[in-house]
């Protein structure tokens, strides 16, 4: 009987100092989340939540609902100080060579042929998120030609160019010189027949709009235009129209872009608020959050109003 006391007691005694173990480690900090896709792509995000049966991710300022079928979401755990410092000593002794270079530049280049340079880029089977000038925006996979990342050192890698082009050195030439001619950002210019017409001189919309810079006929024959097939005749319309559309609203480029789009009439019926209408709500957020349009824009209406119901 004593001896099963005692054996009761030892068996006692592991058990307490066991639990006593597991209290006395620290819980590990989760740092981020790791989904993997049933087609094997893993990519780390910083939050994952589910919205009914959708799954949305967050990585940065940018939310995203994940459109694949998921295998795993797995946390990530901050490294202890010990397990960083033990890695760090090993990565030094087993890099014998140098470290590669960083690209000193990331170009996109569109299907359409126009490409921009951007600060950071993060590919996905669907697209990529990229920041430019601190704003994030994700671009579809079927926007993307190709993405190039120019490193310092190797050949071709040495032209001096600006931070975007259409693909056309004549189209380049004459969005900068009627930008700087009607002071108008040729940055924004840019953005404006990128979403237009992507760059073809014959564009025509169902509306009627015509060429690089989709003028409509009225527009057109107000500013003179001849051949609105002609890209120095457009562009230099079309930034024209730009510049006054500028005078009118007091330098806000979210009210010259829906005007731009909807017209300055649209503009003014709703108390020069962008219009509460679906096509030019989404051109002006597309247009504006690629030209970073709180940072740009005098002014305090900076944010695009809610929809006026």
């Amino acid at each position: 009987m004593c001896g099963q006391w005692k054996q009761f007691g030892v068996a006692l005694l592991l058990c307490l100092l066991s639990a006593l173990s597991v209290h006395s480690q620290t819980p590990q900090k989760v740092i981020g989340q790791s989904i993997t896709l049933v087609d094997g792509y893993t990519f780390d995000v910083d939050e994952v939540w589910k919205q009914g049966d959708e799954i949305w991710y967050r990585k940065g300022s940018i939310n995203r609902q994940v459109t694949q079928q998921v295998k795993s979401v797995k946390p990530i755990y901050e490294k202890a100080k010990a397990e960083a410092v033990d890695a760090n000593k090993t990565a030094a002794a087993v890099s014998a060579s140098p470290a590669k270079p960083a690209p000193t530049a990331i170009w996109i280049h569109l299907v359409d042929g126009a490409r921009f340079r951007v600060d950071e880029l993060q590919e996905g089977t669907d697209g990529a998120v990229y920041t430019r000038n601190k704003i994030s925006m994700f671009l579809d996979k079927e926007r993307i030609a190709r993405i190039e990342y120019e490193v310092p050192g190797l050949p071709g890698n040495t032209r001096k160019t600006a931070d975007w082009t259409s693909g056309n050195a004549t189209i380049d030439h004459l969005i900068r010189s009627n930008g700087e001619r009607f002071g108008i950002d040729p940055y924004l210019v840019f953005l404006v027949i990128e979403k237009e017409s992507r760059f073809h001189t014959r564009a025509v919309s169902p509306k009627g709009a015509l060429g690089l810079m989709q003028l409509m006929p009225g527009t057109a024959r107000r500013l003179g235009v001849r051949k609105p097939f002609d890209a120095a005749e457009n562009i230099r319309a079309g930034t024209q129209y730009m510049r006054e559309l500028m005078d009118l609203f007091g330098g806000k480029v979210d009210l010259v872009l829906a005007s731009y789009n909807a017209g300055e009439g649209a503009v003014l019926k709703y108390g020069r608020n962008v219009p509460p209408y679906r096509e030019t709500r989404d051109y002006v957020k597309t247009i504006g959050k690629r030209y970073g349009l709180s940072g740009r824009q005098t002014g305090q209406q900076n944010e695009v109003p809610e929809p006026q119901r």
